[in-house]
Parts: structure tokens; C-alpha cells; sequence
């Protein structure tokens, strides 16, 4: 295998489960990851965008997303075994005492480079060239049936869930289909890299983020969801509400609430959610090696959050490290190698919203107060239902004891705030106190640390078969 291969241009570049990898990948290389994984070559004119005028800012942004999508008549061509092969390229050549496999997560990207092992993610998302009215999801829906048909004919092992987001993904749902598929199966790439790259009787931590969402069953592997994990509801995306029509005068839609197809049962959330038919085949191959499998169940994405956080804090007690130094992340605007180097404690948020906001929150209520509170948010271009605004994000960095800092933005020009993608990582490296690089925690210490805390979290670690 050999790391840093080229993205699949079917393979989106700015989610999640892409950048996420990408930071892994880099920690386990021994490099950090700037600028959410892009070259640097792409971040001066990022940081010339906060000179333009909001609509442009908001014009180049839909731009830079419309250039990274697919056109719907290579979808035949799509295969997903190129899409895992890629992310098990990604990681160093060599054997590791353990591995993640499932939900993408921010807080697991920590987990992994405590304990010096990669993360295989179930769920890619393949961002299909279009042109549909935001606010119209059920004419997404029938836009996407082609195709889905096309790209599920073509790839048996993979579930669709088309995602149609019109709060936060308001500017590039105008110009793309988010394809979101699930892995059914491991697929020949993930099953050699268990065989050939996990230690002999290593351990498989499977990922499994509990979230659901309300669907309609399109077909066999097919399921639309409506919305999506963030600051609105289930409920608003369904029903509307005053804050919906507030969002969509804001706006300038015709619409005062969204008419989006009616769900008829719910699915793993086409994001975070872990598609549990993948299960049999980790646990059927994991055996055949010889390892061992714990299914991590959360019902949440930021519900993992706290224990990673105070691992990191136990951790740092071990090695006589003061732990004083809280990092706020968001979405994929995350860094492990500077975290450690830094002696900073990570708590990871989904997003930027009300809900990330009052988990953070409620983190810093229960851990007690912190010398200094850095946040690094990722910037979505919208003022969607739900987000929190930059005087509540700074009410929170309020709460540190000596310093809080907003790492690398302009919170006036928040969230359309571009030019932060090549700043924070700048900010995060000019933290003062560097520590040294540790070993990976050991599998024992891990389970020492949950004997004696882990009935504090909303976190079950089951050993299977």
C-alpha cells in the first residue's frame, strides 16, 4: 500500500469522512494537517475571499463545491472498491495493534491517534453535478432516481442514502446531489488491510453512531432523507415552524416551509449513522484472523465526545502534562498532530450550531474551568436554522480562566468566514508550549481508563464474538 494516492474524482473533498481519513492518515505518518487536508497552493486565495462582498464570498464558495462534483453519466463508472481502496491506501505500510471501522467522527479521529491506529470509514459521499431548487425536495427526490439507479446497478455492496439538506448545505445543494453510500459489505480493499495490517489477535473497534433520521424507502438500497443532523429538527424539516420561515424570508424563497416527501420509517443517519449489515462481515472476517471486535454504540456523533476529551486528560495526568488547554473543533476543522504537540484537551462538535454550542457548554460545566479555551470553527456560508451566532460562541470562550482565543477567523464575517481553512492551523501552531510526541496508549490503558470512568458516558463498548 502506499499512502497519499491520488482522491477518486468520484470522492468529495470537503466531507467528512475524506478529511477525516486525511487527518488519521497524517498523524500516523507523523505530520500534521493543515488547511482541512487541501494544498497550500489553495490557501492564499482562500484567505483573498474575506476581501470580496458577502454574495460573492457565497458565489465562490458554490463554485469551489460545483468543481469537485461528478456528472450523473459517469455514474456507471462509479466503483466502490475504489473508494475504500483509497482510504486503506492512505495509511502507512505497517501492522497496527488495532483499527476503526464504521461512522465517521471527529472525536474517533482523537481516539485514533491516542492509540496509533487507522479508521476505515463505511460511508463516502459522492457529490452528484446538478441544478435543483434548494427548497424543493421532493423535486430533488425525483432528480435523483436516475441516477441512484445508475450508480446502485452498478455497485451491489453499497446503500444510497440521498441526502437533501436545504438548511446548512443551502448553497451547494443548489449545484449537486449528496450521495451519500454505505458499505454492506467490507469489499477485497478492507478485508486485506484486517488481514495484512492488523497485528495478529489485534482488535477491531467498529464505529456504530446510533443516529437516525426519518426516511422514504425508495428502493431496495435506496432511501431519501430529508434534512440532516445540525441545528434544525426533524421536526422543522418536516412541519416547518417560525424559525423555517423566518430562515427562508431571510432568503428569499417562495417557500415559508419545506413540502419534502413523506418518510415512511427511519435509517441510519445518511452521515454519521453505522449501517449494522456491515457488522456480519467485520465479525466473519475478524475471526478468521483471529481478532478480537468491540462495537463502540453512541447515540449520537458528539455523544463520544466527553470520554475522548477526559481520555486525553487522563492521558496527560500520566505523563505529568498539566491539562489546562481546552480545543474546541468543528466538523472537519480538526488537527491530532497539533493537539498533542499543543498539550490541548479535544472536544470535537458536529457543526457550528445551537446544539454543538450547548455540548460544549455542558462539557465545561462538568469538567470544571479551563486556563484557556480555543475554538476553530468550520464555516458553512449560511445563516441556517439553528446555527449560533458568533456572540454565543464567544460567551463561551468567555468561560476561560485566562484566555480565549477564536483560532485563525474573523468572527464578524462568521460563517461565511473562508480565509479561517488557512488560518487556524497557523493560530493552532503559534499555541505557546510545545510537548513532546508520546507513544500510543496501550490497549490496557484504554480499558483501565473505561473500568474506573467509563459508566460516566453515553458510550457502550461490547465485545463480540
Amino acid at each position: 500500500m502506499r499512502t497519499g494516492s491520488r482522491t477518486p474524482a468520484f470522492l468529495a473533498g470537503f466531507d467528512s469522512a475524506t478529511a477525516m481519513v486525511r487527518a488519521t492518515a497524517a498523524f500516523l505518518a507523523g505530520r500534521d494537517f493543515p488547511a482541512l487536508g487541501f494544498p497550500p497552493v489553495l490557501q492564499r486565495p482562500a484567505t483573498l475571499v474575506n476581501t470580496l462582498p458577502r454574495r460573492l464570498r457565497e458565489t465562490v464558495y458554490i463554485l469551489t463545491g460545483w468543481a469537485g462534483t461528478v456528472p450523473q453519466r459517469r455514474l456507471a463508472r462509479l466503483d466502490a472498491g475504489e473508494l475504500s481502496g483509497w482510504a486503506a491506501r492512505q495509511y502507512p505500510p505497517r501492522r497496527y495493534p488495532a483499527l476503526a471501522i464504521g461512522s465517521a467522527n471527529g472525536a474517533v479521529v482523537h481516539l485514533c491517534a491516542a492509540l496509533g491506529m487507522p479508521w476505515l470509514p463505511q460511508t463516502f459521499l459522492v457529490p452528484v453535478r446538478w441544478r435543483v431548487h434548494p427548497d424543493e425536495p421532493a423535486e430533488a427526490l425525483r432528480a435523483g432516481l436516475e441516477p441512484a439507479r445508475t450508480l446502485l446497478a452498478a455497485n451491489p455492496d453499497l446503500q444510497l442514502h440521498h441526502m437533501h439538506d436545504a438548511s446548512q448545505d443551502r448553497l451547494m445543494a443548489r449545484t449537486m446531489a449528496y450521495f451519500r453510500v454505505k458499505r454492506l459489505r467490507l469489499g477485497p480493499d478492507y478485508e486485506r488491510f484486517l488481514a495484512e495490517r492488523l497485528e495478529s489477535g489485534g482488535t477491531v473497534f467498529v464505529i456504530d453512531c446510533e443516529r437516525t433520521w426519518p426516511t422514504r424507502r425508495v428502493a431496495d438500497r435506496h432511501v431519501f432523507q430529508h434534512g440532516a443532523v445540525g441545528g434544525a429538527t426533524e421536526e422543522e424539516f418536516h412541519r416547518g415552524g417560525p424559525r423555517v420561515a423566518g430562515y427562508l424570508r431571510r432568503y428569499g424563497s417562495h417557500r415559508r416551509r419545506w413540502e419534502g416527501p413523506e418518510p415512511d420509517g427511519r435509517s441510519p443517519e445518511a452521515e454519521w449513522g453505522f449501517e449494522p449489515a456491515l457488522l456480519d462481515d467485520i465479525e466473519r472476517t475478524a475471526r478468521r484472523h483471529g481478532h478480537r471486535v468491540v462495537r463502540v454504540r453512541f447515540p449520537e456523533p458528539q455523544a463520544i465526545s466527553p470520554l475522548v476529551a477526559d481520555l486525553y486528560r487522563w492521558w496527560y495526568g500520566l505523563r505529568g502534562i498539566p491539562a489546562d488547554r481546552l480545543l474546541i473543533e468543528s466538523f472537519i476543522v480538526l488537527e491530532p498532530w497539533w493537539t498533542l504537540r499543543t498539550g490541548s484537551t479535544p472536544l470535537w462538535t458536529e457543526f457550528n450550531t445551537e446544539p454543538a454550542l450547548r455540548a460544549a457548554s455542558g462539557y465545561l460545566d462538568r469538567a470544571g474551568p479551563f486556563g484557556e479555551i480555543c475554538l476553530m470553527l468550520f464555516n458553512h456560508g449560511v445563516e441556517s436554522v439553528g446555527v449560533a451566532g458568533a456572540d454565543q460562541w464567544r460567551s463561551l470562550l468567555a468561560r476561560a480562566g485566562r484566555r480565549g482565543e477564536w483560532l485563525g477567523g474573523e468572527p464578524a464575517k462568521y460563517p461565511l468566514d473562508f480565509a479561517q481553512y488557512a488560518r487556524y492551523h497557523r493560530a493552532l501552531r503559534r499555541l505557546p508550549a510545545r510537548r513532546p510526541m508520546p507513544a500510543p496508549l496501550a490497549l490496557s490503558q484504554l480499558d483501565a481508563f473505561l473500568a474506573e470512568y467509563g459508566d460516566r458516558y453515553r458510550v457502550r463498548w461490547e465485545r463480540l464474538r
